[in-house]
């Protein structure tokens, strides 16, 4: 039972990097400055290699003989349990540093608490990692402050990008009975810890953004549990298309 557990929470943080990465990566060559291009393309590898170390672990967890690869390429759409909120699609600029702050302000607090866990290799992930995602949240909260703070127009679509994807976020504290185990036994933090760190991080930058927090409570939710939204479909025909065309391909 603990194993399952354990493989069903490392998978949930491999997804939620892989399926973002492979979003993020969907900007190379298109951002709107060469020095913004690189950066997201930076965050996109990083991601893609937290997801590369987290999958393997999960792996090896399974004890069924899978790498990474094979869970990144070899699973279906409803095998997946990353959050909603990291499938949706680019939009603009906007859309997609909203996106990345909202995610960013949730990882970097659960990593930080991931490097007391009673799991060795756990808090060996979280300490690599963190160090990127310290970055990345300073990268977004920058980048949130200067489009809400900035031109009506600016403002406008970070407000709008905040309204659409509001919604997504409540799934990130998604909690099972099976997750409060590892809880007790000191592996994993309870996300009630977390969800106060990411109020606090978030309330504070929109705040110096000049956005609103939306009234809606609405909440959309079922990632964690393999339901997704239409656009992971997608997002798996082009993560998946070589794989899947020529299988065992060596390069």
């Amino acid at each position: 039972m603990k194993n399952e557990a354990l493989y069903n929470y490392v998978l949930r943080l491999g997804d939620d990097s892989l399926i973002l990465g492979q979003r993020l990566g969907e900007w190379c060559g298109h951002g709107p400055i060469l020095e913004e291009d690189i950066a997201m393309t930076n965050i996109s590898l990083d991601l893609i290699g937290q997801a590369m170390s987290l999958l393997n672990y999960a792996g090896e967890i399974d004890g069924q003989g899978k790498d990474h690869d094979a869970l990144a390429f070899l699973r279906f759409e409803n095998e997946y349990r990353n959050a909603i909120l990291l499938e949706q699609p680019n939009g603009d600029f906007a859309h997609t540093m909203m996106r990345q702050f909202l995610f960013d302000a949730f990882r970097k607090p659960l990593y930080e608490k991931l490097l007391d866990s009673s799991d060795q290799q756990i808090a060996a992930i979280a300490e690599k990692s963190l160090k990127e995602t310290r970055y990345h949240l300073k990268h977004t909260s920058e980048w949130i402050i200067r489009l809400g703070d900035g031109t009506d127009e600016s403002h406008q679509r970070a407000q709008k990008a905040l309204d659409l994807l509001w919604r997504y976020t409540d799934e990130l504290f998604f909690e099972t009975e099976e997750d409060l185990a590892l809880v007790a036994e000191g592996i994993v933090p309870a996300m009630k810890v977390i969800k106060a760190e990411w109020s606090k991080t978030v309330t504070a930058v929109l705040a110096e953004a000049t956005l609103n927090i939306p009234t809606n409570n609405w909440q959309f939710e079922g990632g964690r549990r393999g339901v997704h939204s239409e656009h992971l479909g997608y997002l798996l025909a082009d993560l998946q298309y070589m794989q899947r065309a020529y299988p065992n391909m060596k390069w």
